[in-house]
């Protein structure tokens, strides 16, 4: 079987800096990297001065190719470049790998998928392959002076490592050799075999000295079990499938064109945005009905539309209009600030506080307690919906949406404070590293 020739570095941008937050990465894959590397590296101190410098913003852009992790580490007035090693797996071990994948139908059907499921790692342990870092098998290496090895910046690379890996866990077969595409050309030959041959996914040893389950047909040299066997499943599902092409649907307008001239002549021409807001929701309507798109939400009240408007209209002019028309004009320029953040979801979060669940709050807990060290994580004040940091004017707000919205106490009111975000210990970090 061929290795994975123009297996190339993939390059990463640097990670900003960050105040508090996580330093391990979330998902399973990242989680299983950060704690075989603290099983290689047990020693804390080296460790702890890794998590601190991962949160600097010192390290550079990340470049990740087969066998090797590397970065431009600024440490004061000099530069060093960082290298983590890892040794690749050979074709034999790949083989052995993709073999014990093919016995396990559910799971080499989600790696032909392009995607790398959980259970992957029995199959890595039952061909006796290493994945995942171990002894002898990580080395780092760097051009500082530090004294302890693995010095702060390798341990760093570690941690944003495994940030990397939330986003995209193939980095981690990636690493030993093989990208998705690889991985999967290779999982579809072993399948395509053994449907040519009529081969199973048992050791052979174990067929030739008569002990398998089913019965040894001596004239074919393979075993008839009852049923048709797991690898007859994956392939029925993988190659089996007749393609039946489906018609193609009508193209979606694209976007509504820019306006010229004022269609009445007048200034900031109300009619152009009229024109344009229609444009835009027959568009979602068609999206919806075409089955490419969510139901749109209902029509905007007063209100809302009112917000809308002030919001997104480019005419300054506009917003002070509406404030002395409007039943609320001293609510609208806040208003204003939380639909530019998430449209009518921002607004409501604003306006319209709600009361979790108790399970939802402590999941919320939870997911704040993973995110940041224990003596770093800052005390609430949790009232229904809204988690306010005690003494700092800040907070939290948790959307009917699931994203969690940030807030700045300005002379006295809640004002929205930036984009949401769905993880709760990041958009904590983002809001305490901006205040």
């Amino acid at each position: 079987m061929s290795g994975a020739q123009g297996s190339g570095a993939r390059g990463f941008p640097a990670f900003a800096a960050r105040r508090g937050g996580r330093t391990r990465g979330l998902s399973f894959w990242a989680r299983a990297w950060t704690g075989a590397v603290e099983d290689v590296w047990p020693e804390e101190e080296p460790l702890k001065k890794g998590r601190s410098f991962s949160r600097t913003g010192r390290i550079g852009p990340i470049s990740v190719s087969p066998g090797r992790i590397a970065a431009e580490v600024y440490g004061g007035e000099e530069t060093y470049t960082t290298v983590l090693t890892l040794r690749e797996l050979d074709d034999g071990e790949w083989d052995r790998l993709w073999e014990r994948t093919a016995d396990r139908p559910a799971e080499a059907e989600a790696v032909l998928a392009g995607e790398l499921p959980e259970d992957l790692l029995e199959a890595v342990e039952d061909a006796r392959v290493r994945m995942l870092p171990g002894y002898g098998d990580l080395d780092a290496d760097c051009g500082c002076d530090e004294l302890d090895h693995p010095c702060p910046h390798a341990t760093a690379l570690c941690y944003q490592m495994s940030w990397l890996l939330d986003e995209d866990p193939w980095l981690l077969p990636f690493v030993r050799g093989r990208d998705a595409g690889e991985a999967a050309e290779e999982l579809r030959s072993v399948l395509l075999l053994r449907a040519m041959t009529g081969g199973g996914g048992e050791d052979e040893d174990e067929h030739e000295d008569g002990d398998g389950d089913g019965e040894y047909d001596e004239e074919h040299g393979a075993e008839e079990e009852d049923g048709d066997g797991p690898a007859y499943d994956v392939n029925r599902a993988a190659y089996a499938r007749p393609a039946v092409p489906l018609p193609a649907l009508p193209p979606l307008p694209g976007p509504p064109p820019t306006a010229g001239e004022p269609v009445t002549g007048i200034e900031a021409d109300p009619l152009d945005r009229l024109v344009s807001d229609a444009a835009v929701r027959a568009r979602e309507l068609l999206a919806y009905t075409l089955g490419r798109g969510t139901e749109p939400p209902p029509p905007l009240d007063l209100w809302q539309d009112t917000v809308r408007i002030a919001a997104t209209h480019p005419d300054p002019r506009v917003p002070a209009r509406l404030r002395e028309t409007c039943d609320r004009p001293g609510d609208l320029d806040r208003a204003a600030a939380a639909w530019r953040t998430a449209g009518r979801a921002g607004l409501e979060v604003l306006e319209d506080p709600w009361a979790p669940g108790e399970q939802e709050t402590a999941r919320a807990r939870t997911a704040l307690a993973a995110g940041w060290e224990d003596d770093e994580l800052p005390r609430f004040t949790v009232e229904g919906n809204r988690w306010t940091l005690t003494g700092r004017g800040l907070q939290l707000r948790q959307g009917r949406d699931g994203r969690w919205y940030p807030y700045r106490e300005r002379e006295g009111a809640w004002w929205p404070a930036g984009a949401p975000a769905t993880d709760p210990a990041q958009a904590l970090a983002d809001l305490v590293g901006d205040a």
